[in-house]
Parts: C-alpha cells; sequence; structure tokens
C-alpha cells in the first residue's frame, strides 16, 4: 500500500512540474507581446503638426485635407472635405489621441448649416488611415463606421 501511494504521489508531482513548466513559457511570451505593444505606442509623436490629403473620384477630382496639431494626447485641427462637384465641408477636429488611435468630433459647415460626426484615425507616423464613413438609415446622417478596417489613406504633405 506505501508503494502505491509514494508511487502515485511522485506521478502526480512529476505531471505538476511537467505543467508548470508550460504555462510559464506562455506567461513569458505574453509579457514579450505586451512589451512590444507598449514600445510601440511610446514612439507616437507627442507634441506637433502634421498635414495631410487624400484624393478620391475617377479623375482624383475629390480631395480631403486633414491638418492635426497634436499636444500630448490632445488633437485639435482642421478637416477640409472639397468635392469637384458638391457642397463641401469645411471645419475643426477637436479630439484625443490613445497610442496611435485619434478619435474626434469633426465640427462642420455645409450648405451654411452646421453638423458634426464622430471620426476615428490610425496615425502611426507618416500616414494617415481612417475608418471609413457611413449612411445611418435611421437619421439620415452620415457616421463613422466603428467596424470597419482603416481604409481611407492620406498622405503626408507639407502644411501650408
Amino acid at each position: 500500500m506505501k508503494k502505491i501511494t509514494l508511487i502515485t504521489i511522485l506521478g502526480i508531482a512529476s505531471l505538476a512540474a511537467c505543467n508548470s513548466g508550460g504555462k510559464k513559457d506562455q506567461t513569458d511570451s505574453l509579457n514579450t507581446d505586451t512589451s512590444i505593444i507598449t514600445d510601440t505606442t511610446k514612439n507616437v509623436s507627442t507634441t506637433g503638426e502634421a498635414c495631410f490629403l487624400h484624393t478620391d473620384g475617377t479623375k482624383n477630382q475629390d480631395s480631403t485635407k486633414v491638418h492635426l496639431i497634436i499636444n500630448g494626447n490632445k488633437v485639435s485641427g482642421d478637416m477640409l472635405w472639397l468635392p469637384a462637384e458638391k457642397d463641401s465641408r469645411k471645419g475643426t477636429l477637436q479630439g484625443t489621441q490613445d497610442g496611435n488611435t485619434i478619435k474626434a468630433v469633426w465640427t462642420f459647415m455645409q450648405e451654411g448649416m452646421q453638423d458634426t460626426i464622430a471620426v476615428e484615425f490610425d496615425f502611426p507616423g507618416d500616414v494617415l488611415k481612417q475608418k471609413p464613413l457611413k449612411a445611418d438609415l435611421k437619421s439620415g446622417r452620415q457616421v463613422t463606421d466603428t467596424a470597419a478596417d482603416y481604409t481611407v489613406v492620406y498622405k503626408k504633405v507639407d502644411c501650408e
């Protein structure tokens, strides 16, 4: 009986030792991944300004210009939507930056009326990407498609 108990205890101890080693490796790789993400977000500019341009349409005749002013995690600036044959939207951006993500409210004038749209950008540095807008069928207004990827790509340009 003592031999069976001793063998059982040794078997359980061996299994426990094997399992704890595997968990340690998983934890170490998770910690490594987290430090990579942290290091990446530290590279984002904390102050300064940048300007971007996106062109659209069959002949790139429509353009959107974004001027960002970043001070810590506060973001302000201007956004101009300039379609060739439609009424433009010209206004200001006010928001915050968390890592590479900028969430802002675009307050603009169109056809003499003031309106707002919440916008979301990915800003890793030399390029600006925006989540596209979609029509809200209930309100008839445009809203950011929060489920979409950042598919509207802006090129960095000199600020005027």
